[in-house]
């Protein structure tokens, strides 16, 4: 590979971005994962229009995740039957980066107009295990603010964690949510555990500007193609999820963010519910116009917000100078703070609980 004199502005932009989401891929748990992606670098230097696509990207590429739109038509592929070469990759018997990288240039010589067509939009995950960091901050605020919640998804895409009223958790031994639950949470938990205590969730509903129907089983496929082949448990959470779908549908409209959430904090509040923005791994594919609005409405809320009506931001989102993801709570009144209460592994398998 050349170095990075040597490349062009926007293209050596878009080598660190495959290094980058290799890395954090493999740092991850999904080291297969992160061997497809690192074999992407060569397809910059050849004639497909996948690569050419990489290449000319736009903007910032890292942000975009263009590295994962690649990678779930890689899973499409295999997850179809439409081309298996990619398995052994998958399955951790092909590790040689020349002989990952020969796999790849072939799958792409054959698929290249239905590759490039994954290009088009950003990933839609909206993965179950990250709703253990959005309960356990709901157990840390019960004991401040009351243990009745509406909740309000942003970015909610097919709607999982918009069904977390539904899940059962284990957090550290904290029990939380309904027993018996197809969908049970249970990260690895470090440090202490959240504290005990009632949830109540009301209500929850959630947004997305392209949201995705689990009960369409193209759909749901779709969804299942951006989860990391290497990590089964995943791909189980999906199907759990599809399976809660399949008796209730979530509530889940097509609409940007910052419109839904003016339109959310100007509806009535029920008096001893807190009302709760929350939102996962989102926050940076939401223009920066588009924060703005939602930081100010959060803040006029903020302002309005009392002791029978609270309000309060709850996230797992990324840090984007140390790339860990991390438990933000805000509330009001009398916490306009924002307070960090742990770190999480990306797709939940780990949380970190400072309290």
């Amino acid at each position: 590979m050349a170095r990075d004199h040597d490349i062009p502005m926007d293209e050596a932009n878009v080598v660190r971005t495959l290094e980058w989401q290799a890395d954090h891929a493999t740092r991850n748990g999904a080291p297969c994962t992160g061997r497809l992606v690192r074999a992407f670098i060569p397809l910059l230097a050849g004639t497909s229009k996948v690569g050419q696509r990489m290449r000319e990207w736009p903007g910032l590429s890292l942000e975009d995740a263009m590295p994962l739109r690649l990678a779930g038509g890689f899973h499409y592929l295999h997850l179809t039957g439409t081309d298996q070469r990619i398995e052994p990759v998958y399955r951790g018997q092909v590790t040689d980066p020349e002989a990952v990288e020969a796999i790849v240039v072939g799958v792409v010589a054959d698929h290249d107009e239905a590759l490039l067509a994954w290009f088009a939009g950003p990933p839609q995950t909206n993965e179950a295990g990250r709703s253990a960091g959005i309960m356990a901050q709901l157990l840390w605020l019960s004991g401040r603010l009351g243990p009745r919640f509406e909740l309000n998804e942003i970015g909610s895409s097919a709607g999982i964690n918009t069904m977390m009223d539904r899940f059962a958790f284990d957090l550290g031994g904290v029990r939380a949510g309904v027993e018996g639950s197809p969908m049970l949470i249970r990260p690895e938990w470090r440090g202490p555990p959240p504290p005990a205590g009632p949830v109540e969730i009301v209500s929850i509903r959630g947004c997305d500007v392209q949201p995705i129907d689990l009960s369409d089983p193209a759909e749901a496929l779709r969804l299942k193609c951006y989860v990391w082949p290497d990590m089964p448990e995943r791909l189980a959470r999906i199907d759990a999820a599809i399976a809660l779908a399949a008796r209730q549908r979530p509530d889940v409209v097509q609409m940007d963010a910052a419109d839904w959430v003016e339109r959310r904090l100007a509806d009535p509040q029920a008096q001893g519910v807190t009302r709760v923005l929350f939102h996962s791994i989102v926050w940076q594919y939401i223009p920066e116009e588009g924060r703005g609005r939602i930081e100010a409405a959060m803040a006029a809320a903020g302002a309005r917000a009392t002791a029978e009506r609270p309000l309060a931001w709850v996230t797992v989102e990324t840090n984007r100078q140390t790339f860990r993801h991390e438990l933000r709570c805000r509330f009001w009144p009398g916490g306009k703070v924002e307070t960090l209460l742990g770190e999480a592994h990306a797709h939940g398998a780990w949380v970190e609980w400072f309290g």
